[in-house]
Parts: C-alpha cells; structure tokens; sequence
C-alpha cells in the first residue's frame, strides 16, 4: 500500500487480525466476515479472500490520538491514529468503525499479440472530506504478464520467463489447464488488494 493512508489503513488490518484470526494455542471463533471464492474455467483462474469486520469505540483520546476498540466478542485492540487521519475529533465514544479487507489473484493464458510482457501497477486511494466522519480506502492492482518457454506435463509445470530474461517454474494444479496453453502464450497474473475503514454514528445520536 502507498504510504498515502498506509498509517489509517493499518489501523483495519490490525482490526481483522484481532477479529478474525486465531492460533492453535488460543483458538478463537471468528467474529468478523470471511470469505473465500475460488473460479476456474478454460485458461483462467480466480482466487479471492474479503474479510469484513466491526468494532465499537470504547475510549478515545483526541491529544494523543489512541482509541480502544470493543470487538463483538469483547475483546480489544487499541490503535493509534496518524495525523494523516483526517476529522478524527468527530469520533465519539460508541462510534462504529467498519473495516473491509479483499485480495485477489487473477490468472489469464493470452495469445501472443493480445498482451505484452511486463509489470504494470495502478493505485486508488480516497478518504473523507474535511468534516465528514473519518473513512479512508484504497486498492492496490499489478499485472504481471510473462511468456510461456516451456511445458512439462509429467511434473505438471510450465516454465515462464519475464521481459528481462528471468524465469520462474511455477505448478499447473488442474492439469485440464494444459490443453488450453502452448509454448509462446503469454500468462497475465493481477494482484488486487484493497482495504476500506469507516466510522459511523449510530442512530438517533
């Protein structure tokens, strides 16, 4: 992530991790949203994972810019505001604060021609007006486009080699995908990541 609202974007991943992660050694019950999509058809592959979840402002100190945050389950996660976090002597204690999380990996075969090798990366980023409650949301895009130089059923391998010469040998997991890839195609790999954070007042305040 560009360090742009990196410092407020941080403050959702550590929600998530706090709400929807656990470890054999403390096993907790996810209390946040997650989901996994898997596509497959001829010459392509998609693989998603989003994971939404909420919290409420427990405690907030506006000087120091650390709030303490209630997750549904009760537990906490206190976090730290940077200047960068615009309006946030808006948020009250009993505000929500809404963090979504999604990543994605998109894998296409392309004929030579309708593609070109190389890397290519994008960024959007936004967050609140002046005066509004605190949000901010990016999303992070690069395309990586190699060319097939070789393929090996019996391992179940395809060999890709990038603009500047490197190669990387990679495993094919649908053997099916070997009828729709030859020597010379190009194969298109974007890496999509994108987080958003929200404060809301709750109604009737």
């Amino acid at each position: 992530m560009k360090r742009s609202t990196h410092a407020f974007l941080g403050t959702l991943c550590t929600l998530i991790a706090a709400a929807c992660s656990s470890t054999p050694e403390t096993p907790q019950t996810p209390i946040g949203t997650v989901s996994t999509v898997t596509k497959e058809a001829a010459g392509s592959r998609v693989e998603a994972r989003s994971a939404q979840v909420s919290a409420t402002v427990e405690s907030i100190d506006h000087d120091t810019r650390v709030a303490t945050l209630r997750l549904a389950d009760g537990r906490r996660v206190t976090v730290k505001a940077s200047e960068q976090v615009r309006n946030l002597a808006q948020v009250n204690v009993g505000d929500q604060v809404n963090a979504t999380y999604f990543e994605s990996v998109v894998i296409q075969v392309r004929r030579p021609g309708d593609a070109t090798p190389g890397v290519a990366a994008g960024v959007v980023s936004a967050r609140a007006a002046e005066g509004e409650m605190p949000g901010a949301a990016e999303v992070d895009t690069i395309t990586l486009t190699t060319t097939v130089v070789e393929i090996d059923r019996g391992t179940q391998t395809v060999t890709l080699e990038n603009r500047d010469g490197t190669r990387q040998t990679v495993n094919v997991r649908n053997p099916a995908q070997f009828d729709h890839v030859a020597i010379g195609d190009l194969v298109e790999i974007t890496f999509t990541e994108a987080v958003a954070i929200s404060v809301e007042r709750p109604v009737g305040r």
